[in-house]
């Protein structure tokens, strides 16, 4: 029984220790690419905090909007509140 346990380990252990070369290698290029992307998000997240957000109304009562004339008009009132 210990002599199959530890074929077992070490053949999980070589097929791991085998495949760390091809990970390493391949992982400088899509950090370089990566870094680009990130600062656009950077760039992008100071963007919108610098703008002000509106008060989210999710709790407040939106029935007076059922009191539109139209569907469209009942739509954009109540899509305040969501």
């Amino acid at each position: 029984m210990k002599q199959i346990l530890f074929s077992l380990i070490s053949l999980i252990a070589a097929t791991a220790w085998a495949q760390a070369p091809a990970k390493e290698a391949a992982k400088p290029e899509p950090a370089k690419e990566a870094a680009k992307p990130e600062a656009a998000k950077a760039e992008s997240a100071k963007q919108a905090a610098a703008t002000p957000r509106k008060p989210r109304r999710w709790h407040e009562d939106a029935r007076h909007c059922l009191e539109l004339p139209s569907n469209t008009e009942v739509i954009k009132c109540a899509e305040e509140y969501l």
